[in-house]
């Protein structure tokens, strides 16, 4: 794989935070001159994945969520969501639509559901009382460099 630019960004798991996640990796993204669907799969992808570590990882307590983003030269984006969260017993379960931890009525659990379905590949990995790491990959139409 080859990296042809990355960034990383580290804030803290509040609701207020999700926003900004989302439009820093869109704004990173751009120089790739991305499709508006594009960006839009990018965006929402990046906000159930920031949304799930403000909600299930640090529950009732505020922690750090790292956020890092990759442009490969085979035109793929890699986008790393990481939490030092409570992390997740089973992960099939959890990825399982309409499955969710919150304890209020308000989440449909369809986070990981909607990750999958605005990428390209997702991969989930994590360790009881460690964290959770998602990664998203999203391959573009356009090539580095061209816009």
């Amino acid at each position: 794989m080859n990296v042809l630019n990355e960034m990383e960004l580290s804030f803290e798991s509040r609701s207020s935070n999700e926003g900004f996640a989302r439009s820093s990796v869109a704004a990173f993204i751009a120089q790739l001159d991305p499709t508006i669907g594009e960006l839009n799969d990018i965006r929402t992808a990046v906000s159930e994945a920031v949304t799930n570590c403000i909600v299930h990882a640090y529950r009732d307590t505020i922690g750090k969520i790292i956020v890092n983003v990759k442009i490969t030269a085979d035109n793929t984006v890699i986008i790393k969501v990481r939490d030092k969260g409570c992390g997740i017993e089973d992960i099939h379960k959890a990825m399982e639509p309409l499955f969710t931890t919150a304890p209020s009525e308000e989440r449909a659990g369809l986070g990981f559901a909607v990750m999958q379905s605005f990428t390209d590949s997702l991969n989930v990995h994590s360790r009881v009382g460690k964290g959770t790491t998602v990664t998203l990959k999203k391959n573009l139409s356009r090539r580095f460099g061209n816009g």
